[in-house]
């Protein structure tokens, strides 16, 4: 009966298929044996659905974050649009142009901080739900909230830095002619 030797951790898996159904055949000639795989390629050939599926999710959620970031920017936008009187008289009265970038910067960030706390609440909440269905996987990392909630907050900040970088260069002798 033929032996298969590896010798060398570096050989190429996939060459010594045909050795090995080669060396069943000798003990059995009866014995089919097809679809010769390592351990790798099986593992990936079931978990190709789940794989393909994580991959829609992300898409998905870098899409829903991209457009959540295009909204908050119109909206603080517009505000700021609406608001450019006021910021102008308030600019003629001698106010700092750091204070208007904080004020129209914290005006845009306040309901990203509430939706990230709101999010942090629910997805805290859904984690004990959803526990059974994980393997291998703690619901709780604490990398993944931060890393989220950081990722969010920092597309909305710069989301808001445009329109409120906007608003503190504003001339007052312009902003007040709008009118």
């Amino acid at each position: 009966m033929g032996q298969i030797r590896l010798t060398n951790a570096t050989h190429n898996v996939e060459a010594l298929s045909l050795p090995i159904q080669r060396v069943i055949n000798a003990m059995d000639r009866d014995l089919a044996v097809t679809n010769v795989e390592t351990l790798p390629q099986t593992i990936g050939k079931s978990t190709l659905g789940a794989e393909f599926n994580s991959l829609l999710v992300l898409g998905f959620a870098v899409i829903a974050l991209v457009l959540a970031g295009a909204g908050l920017y119109g909206v603080l936008a517009y505000l700021v649009a609406q608001r450019t009187n006021e910021l102008g008289v308030r600019i003629a009265l001698g106010a700092q142009r750091a204070q208007i970038l904080r004020l129209t910067l914290l005006e845009g960030l306040r309901p990203a901080l509430a939706g990230a706390a709101l999010g942090f609440a629910s997805s805290v909440a859904v984690a004990k739900l959803i526990r059974s269905l994980l393997y291998g996987i703690e619901p709780y990392d604490s990398t993944v909230f931060l890393g989220v909630i950081t990722i969010l907050l920092a597309v909305s900040a710069l989301a808001c830095t445009i329109p409120a970088w906007r608003a503190s260069r504003l001339d007052p002798l312009q902003a007040l002619r709008v009118e």
